[in-house]
């Protein structure tokens, strides 16, 4: 089962809480965080994935985020990152992990990790849990007492609460699907609409016209006989006299309201922050360029992609020790075409502030005068 089909509705995985870290103790009484309220326009996960538009926007997420490692600084000087930030959850590979946790982010707005430790309090696992079974219990003041998980609570001290987009006074971010009920809604109902109208629309393939007033009974006779007629099915007809055939057959482009749905898929690319050629929708009127295409990919890394890159480094490096910092490596996604990358290479080299080794590095190449080790598949015995 794909990691998506078992993060939304595959088992739950049940975890203990240690009675080392008890729930605090607070005198104010403990109010539990309102969830989303269902109304006519009210779209849930799955029903949003059903949009081939909204599943490409996640996908692309997803796969941006899977194309980076992540670095761990102290004063500005790469460190070698502790084992769990290379691969946070032992029972997932780590592109694993930053996807579940980027799609949490984008589907509910909310991500949630489980912190386990070792029994000196330092980190030793996460876990990436289902934000669907998250609910969170507040005070008074707001602040968070308590989260539920699989019937189990949780110490805040116990999981690390990312969220997309914060709003004051509400324990819980919000991601685009919350934002837009109402036009993802209408997304998924043209396109249901679309999908059922020659079965469920009632509208009829044609019309028979008489000349003559015809009664109940011989309505229904000519209609039987038309229906019965093979040549009405496959082809010619023959019509008795007095009676014209009028087609109301209307082409599928039109029946599939496919402009709406060019429109729904702008809309749904715009709602999630991501440039209409990577959502693969041709947009009126515009011509793209190599060099337009660029531009906007740049743009979608900087003004989309970080909100979530950002949201992620900063819950590491809130569990890092102090003065440690991590960070993804942007420059993975941001690298050019081979042609326009050794153009750069030489400009560098040729103004100085690069030299042949460092470019040599930067492409993963051995050093001058080094050969590449070649893997012949034979081991010395």
């Amino acid at each position: 089962m794909g990691i998506w089909n078992r993060f939304f509705y595959g088992e739950p995985t049940v975890l203990e809480r240690s009675e080392e870290t008890p729930l605090p103790s607070d005198p104010s009484p403990v109010i539990t965080a309102p969830t989303f309220v269902a109304s006519p326009t009210s779209v849930n996960m799955g029903e949003a994935l059903g949009l081939s538009s909204v599943f490409r926007a996640i996908s692309i997420y997803a796969v941006a985020v899977q194309q980076m490692s992540v670095k761990v600084f102290t004063n500005d000087l790469e460190v070698r990152a502790p084992l769990w930030v290379r691969q946070p959850d032992v029972n997932e590979s780590a592109p694993a992990f930053w996807e579940m946790t980027v799609t949490s982010l984008a589907l509910d707005g909310n991500a949630y990790w489980y912190i386990e430790r070792d029994n000196q309090g330092r980190m030793k696992n996460l876990e990436v849990l289902n934000p669907l079974d998250v609910t969170i219990e507040t005070n008074q003041r707001g602040r968070v007492v308590k989260y539920n998980y699989m019937g189990v609570a949780y110490n805040p001290a116990d999981i690390k609460h990312l969220k997309l987009s914060r709003i004051p006074g509400k324990p819980k971010g919000l991601g685009p699907i919350q934002a837009n009920q109402a036009g993802i809604r209408g997304a998924i109902d043209t396109r249901d609409y679309g999908s059922s109208f020659f079965r469920d629309s009632g509208v009829p393939n044609g019309l028979l016209k008489s000349e003559f007033d015809l009664t109940a009974e011989d309505a229904a006779k000519a209609k039987s006989a038309w229906n019965d007629t093979a040549g009405a099915k496959n082809g010619v007809a023959v019509l008795g006299q007095g009676f014209n055939y009028v087609s109301t057959y209307i082409k599928p482009s039109d029946a599939q309201f496919l402009e709406v749905q060019q429109f729904n898929v702008t809309d749904i690319a715009r709602l999630f922050g991501i440039p209409s050629s990577l959502m693969l929708a041709a947009v009126d009127g515009t011509s793209m360029t190599y060099s337009n295409l660029e531009q906007e990919w740049v743009s979608f890394i900087r003004f989309t992609l970080m909100k979530y890159i950002r949201e992620i480094e900063q819950a590491l490096t809130d569990l890092l020790p102090r003065g440690t910092e991590a960070r993804f490596n942007v420059d993975s996604l941001l690298r050019t075409d081979t042609k326009s990358r050794y153009e750069a290479h030489a400009i560098a080299i040729d103004k100085g502030f690069m030299s042949v080794e460092e470019v040599r590095a930067i492409e993963k190449l051995p050093p001058l005068g080094e050969v590449a080790p070649v893997d012949t598949g034979v081991t010395n015995a």
